[in-house]
């Protein structure tokens, strides 16, 4: 059948308090459809919820069917038309955390979450030394004149890039300076860049680095760090439209790639060493807490540092007369890439770095049998301008799934497990609100929390990507398998077909199975790293990705999203739908899915990694007995498994066996926890998952950061903390092992 689609029509709403700015320009959004046919999404969704099911991980066939029924009745009331009102809202004005914006969007969601019906709404102030900008200019001296225009572009097909609120281009935690020097071209900034710099006779201390945001990717707050180390005066990171613009496709307003005056902001905090509120390392920044002085704050950057687009960095680029760039340096821009030469630049910053509020919401749906065991979900609220992606997309399809969970609370449905909504603040200035409220409450979360989900973004293209630790992974595929993709095949269907596209070119990779579908390499850079690097609890992250080349710039809007990312929401609503059924089966199960047989063999192939690392030397460290432990490890959950799952088909589990079961297999999460963390960044403490500077993955942290430093008394020393966990995670499966054979 043709699908005939719905007419948009914007509807200007006279809301309640004219007073805020913010909700003044609000514009909700009305859908009115001519003709009435059901669209290939319904379709879908009627086909894969037509039958409940009777076989769910952790569920007997009884409840494994009426959670089924209760899947279907939350997929039914996910609307992609209040989505898309919702993201109307959260896109209409520049929000970044500590504006006046942003606490109105922190006030927004907690009175939606008490109309919804949410419990125990709470808003938390955390002060914290936040960061925004007073004033940036950049302007080249020599060999000719240029000044940057750190803005972007206004287009007239989008009023919202017209909108004066707009800011210039800015980094977070940029130190306040001026300078004036030559300037230097260093790739991507990392340190083998410098490398091929100092062997070609240039030195890059007192003078003013250029370097790309990607190509390959590292963190932009690693690429200060490394400046800064060596000596830079002052760093410039441009987005070449080698990696986000014109080269990949259209550009913005006409295709999903980057324009040529966007600029992508972004934080420079050394969040990687510790995040969070620079001046409370470990400890939350509620209001009158100790604070540490800036000097001893080891997240905090000492270099000047701004963002540019390409249409301000070419001209620095285009004069430069010196050494040509090696091959692999050359970009997307009509020039020849070289390495300095002739540039000079005058660059001044001038920063408002200070104790400011930041404000996170929580809401509850309290459990009716375990309460005090607790599944999490959260998105952050702040973002660089609108954030049409990143966060509101993850924001407006968290709505959606509050509105839908609180309409089920109204008809009488209470889960079995306490469900915890969080909104995080801060996340772009240093993943700092969901870091402090995690330190507030880590007592209570290490004992309690049963799993967190996040989603930061939840659309920017039909392509599912999905992380979790080992021991959820297999219980993410599975839950695949039941939710419908707008491409009307299953979610699981669709990820294997852009999985296996996206590998196509890749070497060394498998083809697409379920089990190596899901990511468990999981690196930093969003907010489930307090809960899982700081507190040992496990994760789950999910988003949708497609043609993304607007990040972080103003261009990262609504009309964005409706022309490229998501127009019809339906990414958007097949989020709410995945987010909460994953939830659901977290907090419904007679026995949590985990599979620590799965688990085991994760361990074991980032075992094998380490030993494929170029670092390792097995003439001074033999991972053959870690392996061991790794492989009793598995061989172990395996049986657990097995037993859990009969015992649970089984229909004959009374509630006080199952909380027992369950506790076991909490402890058994809470045991990678190594209090005293890696050597040099002790916040960081979960013994198999960690991030390296760059933000990219790091399994075996302490272990692997020992080897490639050539540390080899401590690479003993890791070895062994290690193997001890190992160990007494398969004595505590073994008892739970001789429980249930009982």
């Amino acid at each position: 059948m043709r699908n005939l689609l719905p007419k948009f029509v914007e509807i200007t709403i006279q809301l309640k308090n004219p007073s805020s700015l913010f909700l003044k320009r609000f514009s909700a959004v009305a859908l009115l459809s001519l003709v009435f046919f059901l669209s290939a999404n319904e379709i879908a969704q009627r086909a894969f919820s037509a039958v409940p099911t009777t076989k769910i991980s952790g569920f007997s066939p009884q409840h494994a069917a009426e959670q089924s029924t209760l899947e279907n009745q939350l997929k039914k009331l996910i609307s992609s038309d209040e989505i898309r009102k919702q993201h109307r809202y959260f896109t209409s004005i520049p929000h970044p955390a500590g504006s006046i914006h942003d606490r109105e969007v922190a006030e927004y969601i907690a009175e939606q979450w008490k109309n919804q019906g949410l419990e125990d709404v709470i808003t938390r102030q955390y002060d914290v030394l936040g960061t925004r900008p007073v004033s940036t200019s950049l302007e080249m001296v020599a060999p000719t004149h240029y000044q940057a225009l750190l803005r972007e572009a206004p287009y007239d097909v989008d009023p919202d890039t017209k909108n004066p609120e707009v800011a210039n281009a800015w980094l977070g935690y940029s130190a306040s300076g001026e300078v004036t020097a030559p300037v230097v071209y260093a790739h991507s900034g990392n340190p083998e860049d410098y490398d091929l710099l100092r062997k070609n006779g240039i030195d890059v201390k007192g003078k003013i680095v250029l370097v790309r945001y990607s190509n390959p990717y590292s963190y932009r707050g690693f690429k200060a760090l490394t400046a800064e180390k060596n000596g830079a005066a002052a760093l410039l990171i441009y987005s070449d439209p080698a990696e986000d613009g014109y080269v990949k496709g259209k550009v913005f307003p006409d295709g999903p790639w980057g324009p040529e005056t966007h600029i992508q902001r972004g934080s420079i905090t050394y969040d990687f060493i510790v995040p969070g509120d620079p001046l409370t390392p470990g400890w939350a920044s509620v209001p009158g807490a100790k604070r540490i002085p800036e000097s001893e704050a080891r997240s905090l950057p000492h270099i000047v540092a701004l963002p540019l687009s390409w249409h301000d960095a070419k001209p620095l680029l285009e004069n430069m007369n010196g050494p040509t760039a090696p091959k692999d340096w050359q970009g997307g821009l009509p020039i020849t890439y070289r390495l300095t030469g002739a540039v000079q630049a005058h660059l001044k910053v001038q920063m408002d770095n200070s104790i400011q509020p930041y404000y996170v919401v929580e809401a509850r749906i309290h459990g009716a049998q375990f309460p005090d065991e607790w599944v999490l979900l959260g998105n952050h609220h702040d973002a660089w301008e609108y954030g049409g992606v990143d966060p509101s997309s993850g924001t407006a399809s968290m709505m959606e799934l509050t509105r839908a969970f609180g309409t089920m609370l109204k008809n009488g449905f209470r889960p079995k497990r306490t469900l915890i909504f969080g909104s995080w603040d801060g996340e772009e200035i240093g993943l700092t609100g969901s870091t402090e409220w995690g330190e507030q409450f880590a007592d209570d979360l290490r004992k309690k929390l049963v799993a967190y989900i996040n989603v930061d973004s939840s659309a920017s293209g039909p392509n599912f990507e999905g992380d979790a630790i080992g021991s959820l992974a297999p219980m993410l595929v599975e839950t695949s398998y039941s939710i419908a993709d707008p491409s009307g095949t299953s979610l699981h269907d669709a990820w294997v077909k852009s999985t296996a596209a996206a590998r196509k070119n890749e070497k060394h990779t498998q083809p697409p199975k379920d089990e190596n579908l899901v990511n468990t390499r999981i690196g930093s850079g969003s907010d489930h790293t307090v809960f899982l690097n700081f507190l040992g609890r496990p994760v789950i992250t999910l988003q949708f990705d497609g043609p993304y080349g607007v990040y972080h710039s103003m261009y990262d809007n609504f009309y964005w999203m409706n022309h490229f990312g998501d127009p019809g929401y339906k990414y958007h609503a097949t989020m709410s739908a995945l987010w909460g059924v994953t939830a659901l089966r977290l907090a419904q199960a007679d026995i949590l899915p985990f599979d620590f047989g799965f688990y085991g063999r994760t361990l074991n192939s980032f075992i094998d990694d380490l030993k494929k690392n170029p670092r390792y030397d097995a003439n001074k460290i033999n991972l053959n007995n870690l392996q061991k432990s790794a492989a009793a490890f598995e061989a172990t959950g395996k049986n657990v498994k097995t037993l859990l799952d009969r015992t649970v088909a089984s229909g004959k589990i009374d509630p006080q066996s199952a909380e027992q079961y369950n506790q076991s297999i909490l402890k058994v999460e809470s045991n990678w926890l190594n209090p005293d963390g890696i050597p040099g960044r002790p916040w960081f403490k979960h013994l198999l998952y960690s991030a390296r500077y760059t933000y990219a993955h790091l399994e075996l942290p302490g272990l692997t950061e020992a080897i490639e430093s050539q540390k080899w008394d401590e690479v003993q020393r890791q070895s062994e903390i290690l193997a001890r966990a190992i160990d007494t995670n398969t004595t505590l499966l073994q008892a739970l092992e001789k429980e249930l054979q009982q």
